[in-house]
């Protein structure tokens, strides 16, 4: 490959402006065909921002490769807020069911280091404690306790 470009773009809203643009314009690749791959690729992740790398060459060919967006960003979206807590041990600012977390911990398990769907949860679930966001209605902590002890063990390993 004669180049790699890496990019953070909102998940199926890529467009030639920047940063793709302005990245792809030197290249010799079709600028156009680039960003309707990557918004075909990054669809499932609407408006999230997704860390994408375009590896291209001379003849214009390339290849995408997309990324997972930061458990952080996941959890925003799917609890729909927009900031953190200040204070997430005090104050919170959202609340996920088992099955949202669930749901991130599937789309996170490639890039985690968990062997499984309830460790991958753990993960998320610490997250959710530094970010101030509750667990069915638990503080996260509580919840992770609870994980720990096999309470959802039916829920978070149904599909592992």
């Amino acid at each position: 490959m004669a180049g790699t470009i890496e990019v953070l773009v909102p998940g199926g809203q890529a467009n030639p402006g920047p940063p793709l643009g302005p990245e792809l314009g030197p290249t010799p690749v079709d600028v156009q065909a680039v960003v309707q791959e990557i918004n075909d690729q990054t669809a499932a992740f609407d408006g999230t921002e997704v860390p994408v790398t375009v590896e291209y060459d001379d003849d214009g060919s390339f290849d995408i490769d997309v990324g997972v967006p930061p458990t952080a960003a996941l959890v925003k979206d799917e609890a729909g807020f927009e900031t953190g807590s200040g204070e997430p041990q005090k104050d919170f600012v959202a609340d996920l069911s088992v099955d949202q977390v669930k749901k991130i911990a599937e789309q996170k398990h490639p890039d985690l280091l968990a062997y499984d769907t309830i460790n991958a949860a753990k993960e998320v679930v610490g997250t959710c404690a530094s970010m101030g966001v509750t667990i069915e209605g638990n503080d996260a902590r509580d919840f992770k306790q609870k994980v720990d002890s096999g309470e959802y063990d039916d829920v978070l390993a149904a599909d592992a």
